[in-house]
């Protein structure tokens, strides 16, 4: 996977005119996003324990290193509001077999957690100051169908969800195309890393948020 240094865990930053991202090379979906450089480094890193939960689901050993910076790629608008936009160029290098099976055990892992945390979570959730914010239906429709918008960056095209089947079919679709190893043609506008790291960034973020905003 080659993002691992001498003890120490590769990231990429996204920056934008606002807001960076610090993003996990290895680890999709390990992201956060704050005012800075540091800011962003930090906030990921306070994240450490949150994200081993989904590791562990995935039966995989989380205990990053420090943190080194080997990219930085330029964001925008969409950093600024609050979500990745730019891919790093460590995305477009092949993926093998075992790093990609990897990635979607994370991913399966994330759907898993996601669910659990949305039949746990009451239908209102706590508002932001300004009375803003989803309640949990519309927060977990709001996932879905960022799912079958990122899938059809890799050419994987799904009509309007009718049922719960329609969307396993789905990601069961989505799993079995990123679980192949990949040489590098850019057949897509995204890679399939690319695309598993926004949907797990996605999903977390999301059931991390139903976890903050749950109402007590």
């Amino acid at each position: 996977m080659g993002a691992k240094l001498d003890g120490m865990t590769g990231i990429y930053l996204e920056l934008g005119h606002k807001k960076v991202f610090a993003c996990s090379l290895d680890w999709p979906g390990w992201a956060r996003v704050d005012r800075s450089e540091e800011a962003a480094i930090a906030h990921l890193m306070d994240y450490v324990p949150r994200y081993r939960v989904v590791a562990e689901r995935a039966g995989l050993v989380f205990e990053p290193g420090d943190p080194v910076v080997v990219e930085r790629v330029k964001g925008g608008t969409t950093t600024d509001f609050g979500a990745p936009q730019s891919m790093p160029d460590a995305d477009r290098e092949p993926v093998d077999a075992d790093t990609a099976q990897r990635d979607v055990a994370l991913l399966r892992a994330a759907w898993v957690l996601f669910d659990e945390t949305a039949a746990a979570t009451p239908e209102e959730l706590r508002k932001g100051p300004r009375g803003g914010g989803r309640d949990r239906t519309k927060m977990v429709d709001h996932v879905v169908e960022a799912e079958r918008s990122y899938t059809r960056q890799l050419g994987i095209r799904h009509p309007p969800y009718k049922s719960a089947a329609d969307r396993d079919a789905m990601r069961e679709e989505l799993a079995a195309a990123l679980s192949q190893p990949w040489d590098g043609a850019l057949d897509h506008p995204w890679t399939p890393r690319y695309v598993t790291r926004r949907v797990v960034w996605h999903v977390l973020d999301h059931l991390w948020e139903m976890e903050d905003k749950r109402s007590v």
